[in-house]
């Protein structure tokens, strides 16, 4: 895979662009020490192997061009058999647009899986949560869900991470999202050593008790079948300001769909966001609705991100990658 991503601190989510700045839009985000990870979009995905795509619990697309949704048909494919959860948030339109990858298939021979592949798939309108399933062993038939508010964009929320949302304006709606750790866990390895304790799978157990905010009391099991109060491992570990991630591609340059961004992205770590069309050629970005590589590191910049990463370069630009990044690295400064 292309594009790995460093970060300042020790990074619990770990970003890559599937198809590098030039290819379909895929961002596979895999977590430390977790089994589980997730996509932002659904392009191509043929660089990702079995194990890769097995690991994906979660989707969140932008919207479903083809160069953002043709990559469902992989995902289902290698996870036809297995008992898994998946859950697929989109715009207005995903749970029709799953639903119709799911019917162009003939699934007569579903009594003779003993597991069950269920499709969890949430529409944001930019303001409610409207829920569907499509379970495998019911041959992928529509069950509708009751819908719910989402409070501030929220649409995902476990111990480990929020995601959070806005609608923004393309040729239609396209979903931008953000997701955020509520802190920063770090286990500082040599305390753990000067304790005579060895490093495992049980710091796991530590960290998440101290994300959840567990009292000094609160019991933590340790190697060898023993345990320790809370309170006595605090200073094994250091908290900091979670990681936060954005996500934006496909959205028209409008004063909206900046103040949306801003709103959504504020003071991520990284934000990864479409420059489709260099500087010169707003005209062509503005018809397509897409961002200018200015206008990419202009968003940074008034976002107050660490870190910009470009995607989905036009094809127009092969050849000029380093051009079209110097682009957005200079308006991200301020310099352009």
């Amino acid at each position: 895979m292309r594009g790995f991503v460093l970060w300042p601190m020790r990074p619990t989510l770990h970003a890559n662009l599937v198809n590098g700045r030039f290819g379909d839009a895929a961002i596979l985000v895999e977590r430390l020490h977790a089994r589980a990870a997730f996509l932002f979009d659904l392009g191509d995905l043929s660089r990702l192997s079995a194990r890769h795509l097995l690991r994906v619990e979660h989707v969140f697309v932008s919207h479903m061009h083809m160069d953002h949704f043709i990559g469902f048909d992989a995902l289902l494919r290698v996870n036809v058999g297995r008992d898994k959860r998946i859950v697929v948030t989109g715009p207005p339109g995903v749970i029709a647009c799953v639903g119709h990858k799911l019917a162009g298939y003939t699934w007569d021979l579903v009594d003779r899986y003993e597991t069950d592949l269920v499709f969890h798939v949430i529409e944001f309108d930019g303001e409610r949560l409207r829920e569907a399933e499509f379970a495998l062993k019911q041959a992928f038939v529509c069950r509708e869900l009751d819908e719910r508010s989402a409070r501030e964009g929220t649409i995902l929320e476990t111990p480990s991470f929020t995601v959070r949302a806005a609608l923004l304006e393309h040729h239609g709606p396209s979903l931008a999202y953000a997701v955020a750790e509520p802190i920063h866990v770090n286990v500082w390895r040599n305390r753990v050593e000067e304790q005579g304790l060895p490093l495992g799978q049980w710091l796991q157990g530590l960290k998440q008790a101290v994300r959840e905010g567990r009292e000094d009391d609160f019991t933590v099991p340790l190697p060898g079948g023993t345990s320790a109060p809370l309170g006595d491992l605090r200073g094994l570990v250091s908290v900091e300001r979670g990681q936060m991630l954005g996500y934006v591609t496909d959205v028209r340059d409008t004063p909206d769909n900046r103040r949306r961004i801003a709103t959504l992205c504020a003071a991520a770590d990284t934000l990864f966001i479409e420059a489709s069309f260099a500087a010169a050629d707003r005209d062509k970005a503005d018809y397509r609705a897409h961002l200018t590589t200015r206008a990419a590191g202009e968003i940074a910049r008034m976002v107050g991100v660490r870190r910009v990463e470009p995607f989905h370069f036009s094809p127009r630009y092969e050849g000029e990658e380093q051009r079209m990044i110097d682009e957005v690295e200079t308006a991200f400064r301020g310099e352009g």
